[in-house]
């Protein structure tokens, strides 16, 4: 008995043939799936195996690069290196920013990774660095979330209300503070992630930017020297609070209603456990800055500040990378760390003029 492969002309169109095995008188024998085509499970997987702030960023990015190629004729997947240099110019054209559009590229270079292609990036990147000049020259510069100072950080805390909302808002201000965090971070903490131990908090973030495989890591976080800014107090009548009204496990930081009831009580008003989001936590920060009228702040103000005042008062670098969750061989822990340097350890101090 011999075998062929007959394809199924009806998959044809989609670039996967798929086929079964006959025998001599054309009986299958046996469905076979192509090997270059991954099971529904393991595609599922593979598309969630960003972090969730990532998909939906990448998804956003993706949509655009799709509708423009729809618009002009092209193919987005697998796309050519002159389909991508001729988007970076769309895009350029349209104004965007340098950044934006490097996150673009990234976006469609990760989603051909992910389909098996290749994606020669070389011309695309060189149309990027034209317009980047271009855009330097134009005026335009790199916007980014200021550094909250720690005095800016106490004005914050003043500002905070009474009751278990102000009591939340001060214990995200300075776990945000004390752990540089990113706000997914905060967004996902569980009560169960906080740990008081005698030098201060233990708190475990299960997953980051950083940590493409979750395999979490614990943050120490020491005593303050003031209660107003010391996080371990703080935190910790924020966790008796929630206990005494009936909270001992699930999400950290949750919504509270007007009522002063903190979510997942029997009687508190909205969604079943009411986690923050890291929208809503990135509010918070904001209207609290505006309340004490600082301005530009954001959530990220609360990691880039703490890196900043580290690196001013001669922290190694190492040490502040590590707390922050940042690679050890990260540029972005830079953008916060030469600034400062360029002023401490600045040559011209020392040539007597």
């Amino acid at each position: 008995m011999s075998t062929e492969l007959i394809p199924f002309p009806e998959h044809q169109d989609d670039g996967v043939v798929d086929a079964v095995v006959v025998d001599d008188d054309g009986q299958e024998l046996e469905a076979r799936t192509p090997d270059s085509e991954l099971t529904p499970s393991a595609a599922a997987r593979v598309a969630d195996g960003w972090a969730a702030s990532t998909q939906t960023g990448y998804a956003r990015d993706w949509k655009r690069f799709s509708a423009w190629c729809s618009t002009a004729g092209r193919t987005p997947l697998p796309a050519t290196p002159e389909t991508l240099a001729s988007y970076v110019d769309h895009l350029a054209t349209a104004g965007l920013a340098p950044a934006t559009i490097d996150r673009a590229l990234g976006t469609i270079a990760s989603y051909h990774e992910a389909e098996g292609h290749s994606l020669p990036t070389k011309a695309a990147r060189m149309a990027l660095r034209s317009y980047s000049r271009q855009w330097a020259k134009a005026g335009g510069r790199r916007r980014q979330a200021p550094a909250l100072s720690v005095d800016q950080l106490r004005q914050m805390l003043e500002a905070t209300s009474s009751g278990l909302v102000g009591l939340r808002n001060r214990a995200l201000l300075l776990l945000g503070y004390t752990m540089m965090a990113r706000r997914s971070e905060l967004a996902a903490l569980d009560i169960g992630d906080v740990r008081e131990v005698a030098d201060g908090l233990e708190v475990f973030v299960a997953s980051s930017k950083t940590d493409k495989d979750s395999v979490g890591v614990t943050v120490a976080i020491p005593y303050g020297t003031h209660r107003l800014t010391c996080p371990v107090r703080t935190v910790a009548d924020y966790l008796t609070a929630l206990a005494e009204a009936g909270v001992t496990d699930g999400p950290l930081l949750r919504s509270v209603d007007r009522h002063g009831r903190p979510s997942g009580t029997p009687d508190a008003a909205g969604r079943s456990t009411g986690r923050m989001s890291g929208a809503g936590i990135n509010l918070v920060v904001k209207e609290l800055a505006v309340k004490c009228g600082v301005e530009g702040v954001t959530a990220h103000s609360l990691r880039a500040g703490p890196a900043t005042a580290a690196a001013a008062a001669g922290v190694p670098r190492a040490w502040i990378a590590r707390q922050g969750r940042w690679s050890e061989r990260s540029t972005a822990i830079d953008a916060y760390i030469r600034p400062t340097d360029a002023w401490r350890d600045n040559p011209m101090r020392r040539v007597g003029l």
